[in-house]
């Protein structure tokens, strides 16, 4: 501090008359004159040294204000991940309640922290495989050949894989990771309505009765999957892979199914009144007892497809060339606008007709 007041003594009391003497160059000055001069010179430095200390106390509140968001920064990070640490150390406890707030605890972390939100969709997924494995071993579970109507909803038979599910279902409006592994999980009367399913690995998950109105899974892949009676009403299916899936009873009204893959799919007796199955895959697929009354098929592909029975209408869109008589359709009058399902609460267990086709 003192070198500082040394150096601006000089600056603001000697260097101002060096100044004048320099651009006087030798000439002759009245002493009020020089004054004046020496005084203008001396303002102007004042000036000078006055920015100078401004901008050098912003830049040090800067630097002070950087310095405490770091610090914030890494205490809010600190605070997390032992939020995090908790939250996983309580989806192992043997207590239902506790397992449940430990899947809200790390939902709550996905939505304030974005770096996270990745790795908790992921441990949401890795949870339904382990806790819900298909077919079922765990004790308690109902048995793989179990008659549907006997089974329970997901949300009463294990809240806390249901509550995982649907947290799962919602963090995905954020697309990351782009492909999620739920494969070969018992997803049986699971409560998937309005979710973001979108790019989700369900091959050979058994969602039997499931509700999946008016979801977006969309790119999933559902290849061997038990889809029966599923009620997929409105919902986006568009590029969806099921392969092999067994379709039997499902509801697919006004389902948008457009480039979807249903390869040697099963889907007797399902219903797709008024779908939109453009472009969609129907390759040695059993449509046979389905309901394709309204549904638009332009630009399918129906190769070597099983269509005796089922029941089509005036309204219904074939790809050219496809003679529905001749593949054993059956044209009756369209009934109409589909009446709207009128979907139970989630823990009411929704009984399903039996299938002729068992």
């Amino acid at each position: 501090m003192l070198a500082v007041l040394a150096a601006l003594g000089v600056v603001l009391l000697i260097f101002p008359g060096l100044v004048v003497d320099h651009d006087l160059a030798g000439g002759h000055l009245a002493a009020t004159d020089r004054l004046r001069a020496v005084n203008n010179v001396r303002s102007t430095l004042l000036q000078a040294v006055g920015g100078a200390v401004v901008l050098f106390g912003a830049y040090a509140t800067w630097r002070q204000l950087r310095v405490s968001q770091e610090g914030l920064n890494a205490t809010r990070e600190g605070h997390v991940t032992d939020r995090f640490s908790r939250a996983v150390d309580q989806l192992g406890s043997d207590k239902l309640d506790v397992r449940i707030g430990g899947i809200h605890a790390l939902w709550r972390i996905a939505d304030h922290s974005p770096r996270d939100h990745e790795a908790i969709v992921s441990l949401m997924a890795a949870y339904l495989r382990t806790h819900l494995p298909w077919p079922p071993h765990e004790p308690g579970s109902p048995a793989a050949d179990a008659s549907i109507n006997s089974v329970r909803p997901l949300e009463t038979r294990a809240a806390d894989a249901q509550t995982a599910l649907t947290c799962l279902g919602v963090l995905r409006q954020d697309p990351r990771p782009q492909w999620l592994n739920v494969s070969l999980a018992d997803l049986r009367r699971a409560d998937c309505d309005g979710l973001w399913l979108c790019g989700v690995n369900f091959d050979g998950a058994c969602l039997e009765a499931a509700s999946v109105y008016k979801a977006n899974v969309s790119k999933a892949s559902l290849i061997a999957a038990n889809l029966r009676h599923v009620e997929f009403g409105t919902s986006i299916l568009q590029q969806v892979r099921c392969i092999e899936a067994d379709l039997r009873g499902a509801r697919l009204v006004k389902a948008d199914m457009q480039r979807a893959d249903f390869s040697r799919a099963d889907l007797r007796e399902a219903n797709l009144r008024s779908a939109y199955a453009q472009d969609a895959v129907f390759a040695g697929a059993d449509l046979r007892m389905a309901d394709l009354r309204g549904c638009d098929l332009s630009g399918a592909n129906l190769q070597q497809a099983k269509f005796e029975g089922a029941l089509a209408s005036d309204l219904t869109i074939w790809p050219a060339g496809f003679d529905p008589r001749t593949a054993g359709v059956v044209v009756t009058a369209d009934p109409g606008a589909e009446p709207d399902n009128l979907l139970p609460a989630a823990a009411i267990t929704r009984q399903v007709p039996p299938l002729q086709s068992d």
